[in-house]
């Protein structure tokens, strides 16, 4: 079983694969994560519109990074997991 996460509660974004294999190991076949700090810097800390639209902007390729590093295609995904909290409103 394969799985991509997905990250986006603050202001990293993020994706990694792990695989699951039937003899109960699991291995990360890829993680991605870009960090938004230089975004937020100027104004001292996160600010949460900016950390939704860079989540929004930069997610696609970062799934597709983590694709290409694991050597898969999005079909081999059996399941997608994603923050749901604790976290900015504008998250995943």
């Amino acid at each position: 079983m394969r799985l991509l996460g997905i990250e986006t509660s603050c202001d990293e974004t993020a994706a990694a694969i792990i695989e699951h294999n039937s003899n109960g190991k699991s291995r990360i076949l890829s993680n991605i994560v870009w960090s938004q700090i230089e975004h937020h810097a100027p104004y001292g800390g996160v600010v949460p519109e900016i950390a939704a639209r860079a989540h929004v902007e930069i997610l696609d390729s970062l799934i597709l990074k983590a694709l290409t590093q694991a050597n898969i295609k999005l079909k081999d995904i059996d399941a997608i997991a994603a923050t749901s909290g604790p976290g900015l409103i504008g998250g995943f």
